[in-house]
């Protein structure tokens, strides 16, 4: 895997498409346990959403009573972001710049979906690690990232018949998955890494894991679930830096 995998997201046509969804289907999922496991984990009210987008989960972080800052390196996103939440807190920066929030910490950094958009290995390494050296003294970092599982399944959200290729796909290679739940219905390409991955990439970059999670959907909850009940679409990771696990 080279470093010329280009974030679909930077798509003007994409970002606006993607402006228009919140949590449908499959997504509710991704964000339904993190109330429960930020409340369990996080003491403090300053939060970056890494990845932000146009801002769905830095409006999500505002509604549980943080005081939010949404991050991106996508112009139109963040464009579209500040056009939605006009009263939010969303800068633009440059891939992996981090030089905007020198002297600053955050209690929490929340990152959704945005490392599966990041092509290397030795490239999540570094940003997990930029991303440590933000975290308070007993901060700590979620990251929901998709499983291997959502490339090879059907769900209430996403397709992934017309690629039998991901099926093969080991860490490190790129896969492609269709939202159901957007009106741009191009193939989203993503790059595949699965948990043992991830755990190595979290040593190297001085990150210890506290909790992992992969929601599943019940029966009882008002979606047409496809397999969400019985394969888990999403991981969710909770972190902190080495040596402030036992604040945190």
């Amino acid at each position: 895997m080279t470093d010329d995998f280009r974030n679909v997201y930077q798509d003007p046509q994409r970002a606006a498409s993607y402006a228009k969804l919140e949590f449908p289907g499959t997504y509710y999922l991704a964000y339904r346990d993190l109330p429960e496991l930020i409340a369990k984990y996080v003491r403090g009210r300053r939060a970056m959403d890494f990845g932000c987008g146009t801002g769905r989960s830095t409006r999500f972080l505002a509604r549980l009573g943080f005081a939010a800052v949404g991050v991106d390196i996508s112009e139109d996103m963040i464009r579209l972001a500040q056009a939605s939440d006009p009263e939010g807190d969303y800068r633009l920066i440059g891939d992996g710049d981090f030089g905007p929030f020198t002297g600053e910490s955050f209690d929490l950094i929340l990152s959704v979906f945005t490392f599966d958009n990041i092509p290397t290995r030795e490239r999540k390494v570094s940003l997990f690690k930029s991303l440590g050296a933000l975290l308070s003294p007993d901060g700590c970092l979620i990251s929901v990232v998709s499983s291997p599982e959502i490339y090879v399944h059907e769900w209430a959200s996403f397709t992934t018949r017309a690629f039998p290729a991901n099926r093969t796909a080991q860490s490190g290679d790129r896969v492609k998955i269709i939202m159901t739940d957007v009106d741009d219905r191009r193939p989203v390409e993503d790059i595949l890494c699965t948990d043992a991955s991830y755990g190595e990439i979290y040593g190297d970059a001085a990150l210890v894991l506290l909790e992992t999670r992969q929601p599943l959907g019940h029966p009882e909850e008002p979606y047409a679930w496809v397999n969400e009940t019985t394969v888990a679409p999403w991981t969710i990771y909770v972190l902190a830096a080495q040596g402030r696990a036992a604040q945190c």
